[in-house]
């Protein structure tokens, strides 16, 4: 059990933690819920003992491992596969210590512990969690140098993953991944051994990955059961108690003073007023409820223009060489809401580049119309502000015959009030910096707003407010973005960038984290990775013993499957299935049948991967 008891800590002065104290059983995953600025990521740091308490105390079991992405790995030349596997020391020291112990009794523990922690499966678990990161077979054998930092950042959290600590801390790991990722990770985590710690503000990953809410408020901690929502309903129901409460007192208050006030001259009536004087100086104050600082974003309105705003025929795009996305033939509408799905690396940034047109039409053509304004907002352009600039020198950039206070109401407009408007962007937080980036991206009323991920570094309530400004909003969006909330919030129609082609996804967003998480349950492949080092000692028998077990699992799985298919196959054998009012139904089972047939060929492979290790084994 994580033990945080009475903790107190000040930056600069300023507390973030008074008397603060939780409890946070083992094996649980909760996340960790509060303001921008609340102390998030300084009781990480507390809890991994890298800040030294004021008082409190912060405890954790003996010997247990803590684990977090502290930053990217280095761009060294070592494959992404081998940079992982390193990642579990213990495991690393152990297949070193195998290949050179000679003592009959060491090599004998050293195996069984290398047994203990499923060490012969190391390689198979390390591309599976990097396959789920977006890392390809070919990707996992190039060297680190070889990615960008946002791509080392997505290593480093599956180095963490595979080491598999006693306690897990994320903070904001979606931040840095796409929506298939952050899918990936929901469903990782979820199943993940130990406990785990994760600062987000990912309403859909709060929801399907934890179990606990852990709310920082107030300089205080308070642990709620269950999901985000379920933690949402009893916090909006406890301040509507509290406030309640409050109200009632403070009328009890002043009918008490009122009576003091008549009466506290007259003498027949001096002790009963010093009794209601002493009722009051005993009354515990109840506070109202602070409401949260309203967070708000207002995007100027374009005028209308006549349909369609952009329509493709034909076009295809790349980047010089074979074309990325060909045989476009879309249509876009001023009121069109669409979210781009598809793996990364598929072209959905290649598309908002044509789109934006920062990238031209090979051939086929693109009619755009004559007065169309575009605006394009990108994490990268975050990255871009001048640091050594404030937010209002940014906008007098733009806008130079623009009166200064016009200026500061529309940072204003965007929740950067008078002290961020003078203060040097290198001093700012993520979640300002992103306003001021989408507030440059809104400067010229666009027709068309194209939003590549942007809620990286907004909390909740900015991320509500988004939601509402761009339901308000008259232009056009297209929106890619890991947060399936928002996505099902905004977008009405999505479409799919696949293959080189964009085509409309006919299903809804529950559909495709079910095709994306179907995807990723594909059988692990290790001819993919780096040959095995020098031959290993023979395993012990316990760790064949435990790879008959698994034979005899898959087996037994392959067993409960196939009866599953013959059922369905003839139930969708039956004729009746397929009269007109039963063509909705004859769908559902026909779906059923196609997911049962994916699990059966992802069971026999694992069948196979299971019986090959045993063969292995035993020679």
């Amino acid at each position: 059990m994580l033990k945080i008891t009475d903790i107190s800590y000040a930056v600069e002065g300023r507390p973030l933690f008074e008397g603060a104290s939780a409890d946070i059983p083992t094996g649980h995953k909760v996340g960790l819920i509060g303001r921008n600025g609340a102390g998030k990521t300084t009781l990480f740091r507390l809890i991994r003992g890298e800040l030294v308490l004021e008082g409190g105390s912060i405890t954790l079991p003996a010997r247990a491992r803590i684990g977090g992405v502290a930053q990217e790995v280095p761009a060294s030349e070592t494959s992404l596969i081998d940079t992982v596997l390193a990642a579990d020391t213990e495991r690393a020291a152990l297949m070193a210590e195998a290949d050179t112990a000679t003592d009959a009794t060491r090599i004998a523990d050293v195996q069984t512990r290398l047994a203990d922690i499923d060490a012969w499966s190391a390689e198979a678990r390390a591309s599976s969690i990097l396959r789920g990161l977006g890392f390809d077979d070919a990707e996992q054998k190039m060297p680190c140098s070889a990615f960008s930092g946002g791509w080392r950042m997505r290593v480093a959290l599956a180095g963490v993953l595979f080491a598999q600590p006693d306690l897990l801390l994320l903070d904001e790991p979606t931040n840095y991944l796409d929506l298939e990722g952050a899918v990936w990770l929901e469903s990782y985590l979820a199943r993940y051994p130990h406990t785990v710690l994760i600062i987000s503000h990912d309403r859909g990953l709060l929801n399907r990955a934890v179990g606990g809410i852990l709310h920082l408020e107030n300089r205080k901690l308070a642990y709620y059961q269950g999901p985000y929502d379920q933690f949402a309903r009893a916090r909006a129901e406890q301040r509507a108690v509290q406030a309640a409460q409050a109200k009632k007192q403070d009328l009890q208050r002043a009918h008490l003073q009122s009576f003091v006030d008549r009466f506290k001259a007259k003498a027949s009536k001096a002790k009963q007023a010093q009794s209601r004087v002493k009722m009051l100086e005993k009354m515990t104050p109840i506070t109202a409820p602070e409401d949260a600082a309203t967070q708000v974003f207002t995007f100027p309105q374009p005028e209308e223009l006549s349909p369609p705003i952009i329509n493709l025929e034909g076009a295809q795009t790349g980047y010089g060489g074979p074309p990325v996305l060909s045989n476009l033939s879309l249509r876009i509408d001023q009121d069109d809401r669409i979210a781009l799905l598809g793996k990364n690396g598929q072209g959905k940034s290649t598309l908002s580049k044509l789109l934006s047109g920062r990238l031209p039409a090979t051939s086929g053509r693109m009619i755009t119309s004559s007065k169309l304004r575009i605006g394009y907002f990108a994490q990268h352009q975050v990255d871009e502000l001048h640091v050594d600039e404030t937010p209002l020198q940014h906008l007098q950039r733009e806008r130079p015959d623009t009166p200064q206070s016009k200026l500061r109401a529309k940072l204003a407009g965007f929740g950067l009030g008078a002290d961020q408007a003078g203060t040097v962007v290198g001093k700012l937080s993520g979640g300002q910096k992103a306003r001021l980036s989408l507030l440059l991206a809104t400067l010229d009323a666009p027709h068309l707003l194209i939003l590549d991920e942007p809620t990286n570094h907004l909390d909740m309530e900015s991320r509500e407010a988004l939601v509402e400004a761009l339901a308000a909003y008259t232009g056009a969006v297209i929106l890619v973005s890991h947060d399936m909330h928002l996505l099902s919030l905004v977008a009405d129609r999505l479409w799919l960038v696949s293959g080189g082609r964009v085509v409309p996804y006919e299903d809804d967003l529950d559909a495709y984290r079910r095709m994306l998480l179907a995807g990723e349950a594909k059988p692990e492949k290790t001819n993919g990775t780096k040959p095995a080092p020098a031959p290993r000692p023979k395993p012990s028998r316990d760790a064949v013993m435990a790879l008959r077990a698994e034979v005899r699992k898959c087996e037994d799985r392959l067993a409960k499957l196939n009866q599953m298919r013959d059922r369905l196959a003839k139930k969708l054998a039956d004729p009746g299935m397929y009269e007109p009012d039963k063509i909705g139904e004859a769908e559902v089972w026909q779906k059923k049948y196609a997911e049962v047939m994916e699990g059966l060929d992802r069971a026999e492979n694992l069948w196979l991967s299971a019986q090959e290790k045993l063969e292995q084994a035993g020679r």
